[in-house]
């Protein structure tokens, strides 16, 4: 059923309660007998049933569709429907954790470092610069070379077979440069200087529109030396890995091949976290959001906590994710000689700037989680100096309040290719076991 025909249903369905309810209460004032109890349970059921009506049916999808009253503002009939109907208040802040993650209320570019910043010299920006000026012309290029090669083919056919030979002796220099994980920082921090909370602000976070960062969260003793190492188990995964969107591809990825999508890069983590850092990693690849996107951080949440629940060692919740860029923009470096998506660390914050704490989307692990991603940030631009944009804060909880450990990365974008994605998570499985392994 499409989300068009769904939202009339709902409201139909809607209106039949309403009017039920109204009968069985208006029955009830008219016959001026004091109820009994079952006439109480049944009044109280047809309150109930007009409140989860009204909030699901009618007020929902009219606000949701006429994008009026909402709840982040501080007008009176967004406050009064507040306090009126709590199931819509949650209803509303579950799909609008659903749709924000991708919404980006800040500049593009206060995403990324400046030459300004401690850690990059003016020459890797310069580079990062020149790799994103080409991008459009490479695909300009692409559609010509594709032309060539239809009028090559034929030629190439005829060719000698003399000639394979010849490619064959050539094939071990095309071959892909292994990775080799940074041995010493490329740059390191003087933790010794003032660091107050401009000065950490400025320099790590990227702060949308809507949310705002407490002072109380913000300190080296909350961030820094918050110890986020972790003890391995042998009984279980330490690490879960799963995908809230499952669906996110990439710019060559193949029509209905996984390993090509965001879920191939999660496969890729997770054997670098085990085959080279020694970690046990579970790795989820349920659809969330296959169905439909909006309701995956919904859907996804009572999958999460059974898998939590059925595997107690594990200490580290990583949401894996891919961002969404303008055409034309690709997040993207040269790393030891290979091309590389570069990413970004995400925090939702439970906190909208006009209205405070948002009480039904509680997080009692936020500073933990903040401390995970500062150390994570860290430790990338220490070691991969301009592979991490700033950390991203935004208004909702993004489902990371399902333990001390959890982590939402935005790896590349849809621009990326399949190539410099699976090349990032080298880099990124390298950061990790960093931090976990306390070598802050």
């Amino acid at each position: 059923m499409s989300g068009k025909w769904k939202r009339k249903a709902l409201l139909t369905a809607g209106i039949i309660i309403l009017v039920l309810g109204l009968l069985i209460q208006g029955t009830a004032r008219k016959n001026g007998k004091e109820k009994s109890t079952g006439g109480r349970i049944m009044e109280g059921l047809a309150e109930a049933a007009m409140e989860r009506a009204l909030a699901d049916s009618c007020l929902l999808p009219f606000f949701l569709e006429q994008g009026q009253g909402t709840l982040e503002d501080d007008s009176p009939a967004g406050k009064a429907v507040e306090e009126m109907f709590p199931l819509y208040t949650y209803t509303f802040h579950e799909v609008q954790e659903g749709e924000d993650e991708d919404q980006k209320n800040i500049d593009e570019e206060n995403l990324d470092y400046g030459e300004g910043a401690l850690h990059i010299d003016s020459d890797l920006i310069a580079r990062m610069q020149q790799e994103n000026d080409g991008y459009q012309e490479n695909m300009d290029q692409a559609e010509i070379s594709e032309e060539n090669d239809q009028e090559n083919t034929d030629k190439e056919e005829d060719t000698d077979i003399g000639s394979q030979g010849e490619s064959q002796q050539d094939d071990g220099l095309d071959e892909e440069k292994a990775f080799e994980p940074a041995a010493f920082p490329a740059y390191s921090y003087d933790w010794s200087e003032k660091w107050d909370y401009e000065k950490l602000v400025s320099n790590f976070y990227a702060i949308d529109g809507t949310t705002g960062l407490d002072s109380s969260y913000v300190g080296l003793d909350q961030l820094l030396y918050q110890d986020m190492s972790i003890t391995r188990s042998l009984e279980g995964p330490d690490i879960l890995i799963y995908h809230t969107h499952s669906l996110e591809d990439f710019a060559d990825s193949v029509p209905g091949d996984p390993s090509t999508t965001i879920v191939g890069a999660g496969e890729r983590l997770t054997e670098i976290l085990q085959d080279t850092y020694g970690f046990s990693v579970l790795h989820d690849i349920g659809g969330y959001d296959v169905e439909a996107r909006d309701e995956a951080y919904n859907k996804s949440l009572p999958a999460i906590e059974q898998i939590l629940a059925e595997n107690p060692t594990i200490q580290v919740v990583i949401d894996l994710h891919r961002d969404e860029m303008k055409e034309g923009k690709k997040l993207v470096m040269e790393l030891d000689g290979r091309p590389t998506a570069r990413f970004m660390l995400f925090n939702g914050m439970s906190y909208l700037r006009n209205k405070g704490k948002i009480a039904y989307l509680e997080n009692p692990y936020l500073q933990e989680n903040l401390a995970f991603s500062f150390q994570m940030q860290v430790a990338a631009n220490e070691y991969y100096p301009g592979l991490a944009r700033k950390i991203y804060l935004k208004a909702y909880r993004y489902n990371l309040h399902l333990c001390p450990k959890s982590l939402l990365v935005e790896l590349g974008a849809q621009t990326n290719t399949v190539e410099e994605i699976m090349n990032a998570c080298d880099p990124l499985a390298h950061i990790i076991s960093i931090v976990l392994n306390g070598q802050m």
